[in-house]
């Protein structure tokens, strides 16, 4: 191919280019593999080309930076590859670089998953995993397996399997890890199992869409009913967040008692920002002793609003600004790292400085400051009080804007670096050839997720901002694709038309269909799961994130987008791990 293209540049420039220092130059951009350039200008073309191809949307859904694979695909087929240590280098970079972003960014969040709330979903999830392994190797023995063959070649076959299996459910990071577990067990011959991959990919997406509707029309499920009942239990059970009263105290019991008293009688937590006593506003703390007719300024947890009014007395409205006192209200970004991982209670912020932290703003959501929840650097406190003490909380938590804009590459690096050590750590179990290792994939990611989770015990501050997160993780994806669509370019044409590229797509679309339906209709049958709910699981179970968008579109709710979340850290973690166990465990020749 490189030869075909040098003559037509020649052609096109005439004869004399040969002799021409630039043109020479030119020819080598496009053909030396050795080039740095050509290697940079591949790279380049490939991810602009596949970027700006997945921003195409058919009835709303797109494949996204996924189409720099099709695109990597289609440059190897056509001869444009580089080195293979360079080619293996840069995949390597991109995986690491995407699985720890990944780690970092569900990692505050993956335990909390597996809390009460989200047992049975997750429960749920693991039942869809289970069922696509199940699938993925009967398909295996039904199709593949053949006891005339050498174990190499059945070990090659289900390996190409595991490829499909990724591709089914539409998770990129499992296919790192299988690929890198591949280079573990087979070497320099493993296979390509990026074109099983690419083969199942497409009706992996619409295959969990079709199960949607086919859940749907057997469940006979009424979308309406379906959103008024979201809608009735949002209104029977709100959501904690922060609502802000002022109360008359009008019960004569409260009189003499504390604040931290009062909490104790209740049974809830409130914080009491303000207090009106005989005429005069002060800055109350957990002592302040309450009399008849104080004002009371509360912020509380919308839950516990209607029991603390009942108890303490009924709403008045008073205009706290135009008091005796010039009281500040602001809002304090956290960006000293000392901050990080400290209860808002150890803080003591009402006694020692003379403020209350009313609310936290923390992602997006609005949380009440309870006393046993943790700082983050990144968290926004609303802290009111007077403005010398609230100017004197800012300097303490930081409140630099510029500090969070400047990356922290220390935790990024210092968590790459063992997440390698860890990876690399040769694990032996019985009745396995070859010692286990999480790999480049595996260690990195579990690394990421216990930084995100506990690094502020290590006075590691993990915080990135969401958009850098999002570039540096779609950065290594799109070398991740490429690399792997290139060197999987130059067989991809003979796995389709002449080896089992058409049973791929089938065997693929059997792996996401049967356990999407299966464990739907179990949800919805077993378990009453609301529909929206319902599909953001299965979109979540199955990493799809293009039918996650196509239930948005016709949803009122965020309740889709709600089940995505809650099993999406657990099954990302899961789907990365068991595609590279399944390569080391049965796989290992």
């Amino acid at each position: 191919m490189n030869l075909v293209f040098r003559s037509l540049i020649c052609t096109f420039a005439g004869e004399k280019c040969k002799e021409l220092v630039f043109m020479d130059w030119l020819l080598s951009l496009f053909t030396s593999t050795d080039s740095v350039a050509h290697i940079l200008f591949l790279y380049a073309a490939v991810i602009s080309v596949g970027i700006g191809l997945g921003r195409l949307k058919l009835r709303g859904i797109s494949l996204g930076v996924t189409f720099v694979l099709f695109v990597g695909i289609v440059a190897g087929h056509f001869g444009f590859t580089g080195t293979m240590s360079v080619l293996n280098f840069v995949q390597d970079l991109g995986l690491i670089l995407f699985v720890y972003c990944i780690g970092l960014q569900v990692g505050p969040g993956f335990f909390e998953s597996l809390k009460a709330g989200g047992i049975r979903m997750n429960l749920l999830a693991i039942g869809v995993i289970v069922l696509n392994i199940i699938c993925c190797i009967a398909l295996f023995y039904i199709v593949f397996y053949d006891g005339g063959m050498s174990t190499k070649d059945n070990s090659t076959n289900l390996a190409m399997m595991v490829g499909v299996l990724c591709g089914a459910v539409t998770n990129t990071p499992g296919l790192g890890a299988a690929t890198e577990a591949c280079s573990q067990v087979f070497g320099n011959g493993a296979p390509a199992i990026a074109s099983g991959y690419a083969c199942a990919y497409p009706l992996g997406v619409l295959g969990v869409m079709l199960a949607m509707l086919i859940i749907r029309y057997l469940c006979r499920i009424s979308l309406r009913r379906e959103q008024e009942q979201i809608e009735h239990e949002q209104a029977a059970n709100p959501h904690a967040v922060p609502h802000r009263m002022t109360l008359k105290v009008v019960n004569p019991s409260l009189s003499g008692k504390t604040i931290l008293q009062i909490r104790q009688f209740l049974g809830r937590d409130f914080v009491c920002s303000r207090i009106l006593q005989s005429g005069h506003v002060s800055i109350p703390n957990r002592d302040t002793v309450i009399h008849p007719d104080d004002k009371l300024y509360i912020t509380c947890a919308e839950d516990d609003a209607e029991a603390i009014g009942a108890f303490i007395g009924p709403e008045e409205h008073v205009e706290w600004n135009e008091q005796d006192v010039p009281f500040a209200s602001k809002e304090i970004l956290v960006t000293q790292p000392r901050m990080n991982g400290k209860t808002f209670g150890s803080l003591h912020f009402s006694s020692v400085y003379g403020v209350n932290v009313t609310r936290i703003r923390r992602g997006g959501l609005n949380l009440f400051a309870d006393r046993q929840l943790r700082m983050q650097v990144g968290d926004k406190l609303v802290v009111v009080g007077p403005e010398d003490a609230v100017d004197r909380v800012a300097a303490m938590m930081g409140n630099s804007v510029k500090s969070l804009d400047i990356p922290n590459l220390a935790a990024i690096f210092v968590g790459i670096l063992v997440g390698i050590v860890f990876g690399a750590l040769p694990i032996a179990l019985p009745g396995v050839p070859t010692p286990v290792r999480l790999g480049l994939a595996g260690g990195p990611l579990i690394v990421a997720i216990l930084v995100g989770r506990f690094g502020y015990k290590a006075h590691l501050v993990a915080y990135t901002t969401t958009s850098a997160n999002l570039m540096l993780r779609e950065v290594g994806l799109a070398l991740f694709l490429a690399s792997v669509g290139i060197k999987a370019g130059a067989t991809f044409a003979e796995t389709i038309l002449t080896d089992n590229g058409l049973t791929y797509v089938w065997c693929g679309f059997l792996i996401t269909f049967i356990p999407v339906l299966v464990m739907g209709l179990v949800a919805r049958l077993r378990y009453r799961l609301n529909y929206f709910t319902l599909v953001g699981l299965l979109a979540g179970s199955t990493t799809n994130a293009p039918s996650l968008a196509f239930v948005n579109q016709s949803a009122d709710n965020d309740a889709a987008s709600v089940g995505y979340s809650t099993v999406y850290p657990l099954t990302m973690f899961l789907r990365i791990l068991t595609a590279q166990l399944i390569i080391l465990f049965l796989c290992a020749v």
